[in-house]
């Protein structure tokens, strides 16, 4: 089937970026680009690894375009364009501890006897880990994660919390400075902040953390200290700790899974951490707290992988292969790792216990840990501090197993179709998972589907959601016998690249419980057609290696399309979710070989295809 395509003109721009038209203006919702995850120097990783300065004032002012001083290596740094909103997450255990140690010492002047003394061994202790360069691996052996994660409760928790003093004091003075700055930051209608931090569980050394935000202020924040790994590393019990917080101070909470690729299978699992079956009520509080995900960061990208999506051309993206863990190993990628398994898991979980835990909208952010959210190929901090310039990315004492600078993505983007730029509007648009990631590109992006859309209606984008569900919905019941329709609409980044393409992505399962998936090329730019193999020729290539520039003489400034599925089975349970390619430019690994004189990259590709997600719709029979 011939795909229905065409390019837009200033009506689609007008919409998407000032995200109304006449007589609209209550309904129709903006656009607005953030990044929910940003470490500062209050997180004890980030401070061991150099960022010693970069504390939560100075994010805020890097996202709202302002210029600042990089902590590492002292250069003044600027964001390409502002940031509409911000959630700066520091990890909840240790927050602020290495800082205000480090600084100011261990103030026990009141304590006792028992106390000052280990005060003087951890003032010693954490001194010694900066000074010597420590790096992460110190900050993952104080955790509670010993253990596999398959192992028995008693086994697992067993990590080395008795190897610092009680940081409570500590952690509440950093704490009541977090929620202080976020609200004296927060303008709303103008640049938003959220109170938040990260629940770093790491058992086994398998990543589960979450990214915990609330819509609430200073006074709601106050009334509770962070729920950290160190007070369970399951995640029922983070979210039992978010019911009863919630009910008891009245803020709204959100909890973001994140960086599922390295999870070693247990971030989307088939059964509890705890080993048990999944249950309704379970299920169900996974699918209330946790409505979005991280797809893609700077530790790669998550989507899926070409082990389980073999015949998708495109799956083998900023592919990360290194565990967080001092002794890694090889990486082994695993169903519960990646996104689209995911999708496809929850579909034959709702089929067993009625409730879909997956059912999850789609985010990037950047997971940066220099207080810079930074997801620019040219303009690209690091992960952390000291892997910030070309010449400190290598990796670590050659290492196979271990990450570098170059391994890191200069990823992502979470991008919000809200009423308004507040706290309550950009949470409630995560709530009901209006929501999308990018890889760094701000790629304008609507997904709207239903039973009621022909191809006249991409003339009229203004009735879209009078007529469907946006991205992150469930279709509404069917109507007669149609297959369900979708309109999708996507504008370049005016300061990025061209678009490849428009893809869907569908997965389901048939009545005997298999899984499947399919991508669909729906929209793509020139005169290109799909060969005798069905695949969609390549856009080409304008990336020069020597320079690193490209040019736009190639693909589209934007794409629409309305598509139907022509394999729909009104008897079977489907998710369906949009790719935008744009055309190939330089990665960050290119224009860093450049700069060094080199020929080529030293690690990892030298170009690379950003992208865009949207958050999936639902079919259910």
């Amino acid at each position: 089937m011939k795909p229905h395509f065409r390019l837009i003109g200033g009506l689609a721009f007008s919409l998407v970026t000032a995200g109304a038209v006449a007589g609209l203006e209550s309904e129709a919702p903006k656009l607005y680009w953030g990044d929910t995850h940003v470490h500062t120097a209050y997180s004890f990783d980030a401070f061991l690894n150099n960022n010693h300065s970069a504390t939560p004032d100075v994010a805020y002012r890097f996202a709202r375009g302002e210029p600042v001083i990089h902590p590492y290596h002292r250069a003044r740094m600027q964001i390409g364009a502002p940031l509409d909103f911000i959630a700066i997450a520091d990890h909840a255990e240790y927050l602020g501890v290495a800082r205000e140690v480090y600084y100011n010492g261990v103030q026990l002047e009141d304590a006792g006897l028992l106390d000052r003394v280990k005060g003087w061994f951890t003032e010693r202790y954490i001194r010694k880990l900066i000074d010597g360069d420590g790096g992460f691996d110190a900050f993952i052996d104080l955790l509670p994660h010993k253990g596999d994660p398959s192992s028995s409760a008693d086994e697992m928790w067993q990590g080395n919390t008795d190897s610092i003093i009680n940081a409570d004091a500590l952690e509440r003075k950093t704490w009541s400075s977090i929620t202080r700055l976020a609200d004296e930051n927060y303008n709303p209608g103008e640049f938003t902040t959220f109170i938040a931090w990260e629940w770093s569980s790491l058992p086994g050394g398998a990543n589960l953390h979450r990214v915990v935000m609330t819509s609430a202020g200073a006074d709601k924040a106050n009334q509770f200290q962070p729920f950290g790994s160190d007070d369970s590393p399951y995640p029922e019990d983070l979210w039992a700790w978010l019911d009863s917080t919630s009910e008891a101070t009245g803020a709204e909470f959100l909890s973001i899974p994140h960086n599922s690729n390295i999870s070693k299978g247990y971030m989307f699992p088939e059964k509890t951490l705890r080993g048990e079956p999944f249950t309704e009520e379970y299920a169900r509080k996974r699918l209330q707290w946790e409505p979005v995900v991280e797809v893609t960061q700077i530790k790669g990208d998550s989507e899926t992988h070409p082990v389980f999506s073999p015949t998708d051309e495109f799956a083998d993206f900023e592919t990360y292969q290194f565990y967080i863990q001092q002794e890694p190993q090889a990486y082994k990628p695993e169903p519960g790792d990646f996104i689209r398994p995911a999708l496809k898991r929850g579909l034959s979980i709702e089929r067993n216990l009625g409730v879909n835990p997956y059912r999850f909208g789609l985010i990037g952010s950047t997971d940066s840990h220099t207080g810079l959210a930074t997801a620019e190929e040219g303009n690209f901090a690091g992960k952390l501090a000291r892997d910030s310039t070309p010449e400190t990315k290598s990796r670590e004492d050659g290492r196979k197993n271990f990450a570098s600078g170059w391994s890191m993505s200069a990823s992502g983007m979470a991008a919000v179709w809200a009423q308004e730029n507040t706290r309550e509007a950009i949470m409630a648009a995560f709530k009901r998972r209006e929501v999308y990631a990018t890889t760094g590109p701000r790629i304008a992006l609507q997904v709207y589907g239903g039973w009621q859309f022909a191809e006249a209606d991409l003339a009229t984008p203004e009735h879209w959601r009078a007529k469907g569900v946006p991205m992150g919905g469930l279709l509404p019941a069917r109507e007669a016998s149609a297959a369900p329709g979708f309109v999708v609409q996507a504008l370049k980044d005016p300061q990025s690249a061209n678009l490849d393409r428009i893809q869907v992505v569908k997965g389901w399962i048939d009545a005997d419980g298999q899984e499947h998936e399919v991508v669909y090329d729906v929209a793509w730019s020139g005169d290109r057609q799909p060969g005798s193999n069905g695949r969609l020729p390549a856009v080409g290539n304008t990336v020069d290696l020597g320079s690193g520039r490209y040019s736009n003489s190639i693909g589209a400034a934007s794409l629409s399309t309305y598509w139907s599925d022509p394999d729909f089975d009104d008897s079977i349970p489907a998710f369906y979710y949009v790719r935008v390619l744009e055309i190939p430019t330089p990665r960050h690994t290119l224009l860093d070989a450049i700069a060094l004189g080199e020929s080529k990259a030293k690690e990892g590709a030298s170009i690379i295809q950003e992208r865009a997600y949207s958050s999936p719709l639902w079919y259910r029979p």
